[in-house]
């Protein structure tokens, strides 16, 4: 049967890009970047994004376009009669079934305070109360089991209609809302009284401020969050690459990608921090700025019911572009392992993320006395751990040698399928940096999570 393809290069773009865009963008990133000194901190972290981040991204999509199969079977395909790189594809697969075993949770978390947000329920509540409708949501098994499946119905039903008809055309809708949403909520944040010194603390760069918390931690945090920003390494994004036609070079693709990938991190602050400086309300990082921190802040804001709404329904469509594009590469490697029908792979895998999805739901209430990596934390930081930590840089390294290698598929093959086509050329004489320097930066990244 042949494969399908995308029946635009808007859809592989915005597609590809949901993939990347992922809740890490909104919590994560405009705290960093606040901590580490503003714009000065963003210039650093887009360097780093162009010399890390994107090389990784054009060899995914490389090794995607090349052998037309996802990451369960590319490898096979392109390597060397003999050698033994297919043995990559499990950590590839692991990795996607790691990152589903807790995302579904937490994307349940952000359809679930859409309508709570919606209902009303925290008007009128102070800001420990804000905290405690989290806490309590948390303690509830049934509530969050009940959500994660309604998104792992729904994702999975939006797959099984097949990758144009279903993946390309709801994705496609779905993320054009969710950067109108971005646009609308960041204007309105902008032009909140009192909000400037959120602006200046967010967009002035300051070079006091990152020397102030160590220029090497920051050079660090910026190396480390253009790596894991866009989920490389496990062949999330390689399996778009499989669905593409050669007229266009993949280094451009992948530059689009990125972009996108930093416009909506980027706004994310400009909604962020205006609003928390306007209310005088400290901003966060991790769950307790969206779940705790942003309630509180729209509980103070004239219409934040409104806008609240507003702000989770662009989360969960964050969550939920990164959901089905992950569940589309799962249900690849189903298809080209075994030959089955996309339905069939639909079922199994429905059956199989709920399950694998349990142990983070039940890790925060029934078994919160199983604290993996020490006092406070859960399985889902265990699991975070193991993907972020482990599997996304093992993962990176072993594409970056798989492309460069005369013992893998090799640079020159490489070369030829990522500049097939019009468009901006990955350089040739970058050799030498793709096959020795930036396996060396990114075992670097990976001991310093250890140490870190």
């Amino acid at each position: 049967m042949e494969r399908e393809k995308f029946s635009s290069r808007l859809g592989f773009i915005l597609i590809s890009a949901g993939c990347a865009i992922g809740l890490g963008n909104v919590w994560r990133f405009p705290y960093i970047v606040g901590k580490y000194g503003g714009a000065a901190f963003v210039l650093i972290y887009l360097a780093f994004l162009l010399v890390l981040g994107l090389p990784i991204v054009v060899m995914e999509f490389s090794v995607g376009r090349a052998s037309k199969k996802s990451a369960a079977l590319s490898f096979d395909v392109l390597e060397p009669k003999g050698s033994k790189w297919h043995l990559t594809k499990y950590i590839a697969m692991a990795g996607n079934y790691m990152l589903m075993m807790f995302y579904t949770t937490v994307a349940g978390w952000m359809v679930l305070y859409f309508l709570k947000m919606l209902k009303g329920d925290f008007t009128g509540l102070d800001a420990e109360a804000t905290a405690r409708e989290f806490d309590n949501m948390l303690a509830n098994p049934a509530v969050m089991t009940l959500f994660m499946v309604i998104i792992v119905l729904i994702c999975f039903a939006i797959c099984a209609q097949g990758l144009v008809a279903g993946v390309e055309r709801i994705t496609k809708g779905m993320m054009l809302l969710l950067f109108v949403l971005l646009l609308v909520l960041a204007v309105h944040s902008v032009f909140l009284e009192g909000g400037a010194p959120g602006l200046e603390f967010y967009l002035k760069p300051d070079f006091g401020k990152m020397r102030e918390a160590g220029l090497g931690e920051a050079v660090f945090a910026a190396m480390g969050q253009s790596f894991f920003t866009l989920s490389i390494g496990i062949g999330a994004l390689a399996i778009f690459g499989s669905y593409i036609g050669r007229e266009k070079r993949l280094t451009g693709e992948a530059i689009s990608i990125a972009l996108l990938d930093t416009m909506v991190a980027f706004m994310s602050g400009l909604i962020i921090f205006p609003a928390c400086f306007a209310y005088e309300i400290e901003p966060a990082s991790g769950p307790s700025l969206i779940f705790i921190t942003l309630p509180n802040v729209f509980n103070h804001m004239a219409g934040g019911r409104l806008w609240g709404a507003l702000f989770f329904i662009f989360m969960a469509f964050a969550a939920l572009s990164t959901v089905i594009a992950v569940f589309q590469n799962i249900i690849s490697f189903a298809t080209d392992l075994t030959g089955c029908s996309v339905k069939k792979a639909v079922f199994w895998n429905i059956i199989a993320i709920i399950l694998l999805s349990m142990p983070c739901v039940l890790g925060f209430n029934v078994w919160s006395g199983f604290q993996p990596l020490g006092p406070g934390t859960t399985i889902q930081d265990l699991e975070d751990f193991i993907l972020s930590n482990n599997l996304l840089p093992i993962g990176s390294v072993l594409y970056l040698l798989f492309c460069t290698s005369r013992y893998g598929w090799g640079f020159k093959n490489f070369l030829k399928e990522a500049n097939e086509g019009d468009g901006l050329p990955f350089p040739a004489w970058a050799r030498v940096y793709v096959s020795y320097i930036l396996p060396l930066i990114v075992l670097f990244i990976f001991i310093e999570g250890y140490l870190g």
